[in-house]
């Protein structure tokens, strides 16, 4: 067991990180203001069509200057 709040907060971050960069997508996140953020996510789903990469917006928030923080991921391949 672990001896403070902190260190299970810190072992569960660490399983998270490891079972994410294990499960065979890329990601990649951005910080843009909304309009941009609108381009970006449709050019990327348009260049990985869902259909073929799995593609999709796997998290998003608006942060306090109003831009949005947003996270893309894909397959590595399509078949």
């Amino acid at each position: 067991m672990p001896g403070t709040p902190r260190d299970l907060a810190e072992r569960m971050a660490a399983r998270s990180r490891r079972r994410a960069s294990d499960d065979g997508y890329v990601r990649e996140t951005f910080k843009q203001p909304r309009d941009n953020a609108r381009k970006t996510a449709r050019a990327f789903l348009q260049r990985f069509p869902k259909q073929a990469y799995m593609s999709e917006v796997e998290r998003w928030r608006e942060l306090p200057d109003g831009d949005i923080e947003f996270t893309m991921r894909r397959l590595r391949t399509a078949d």
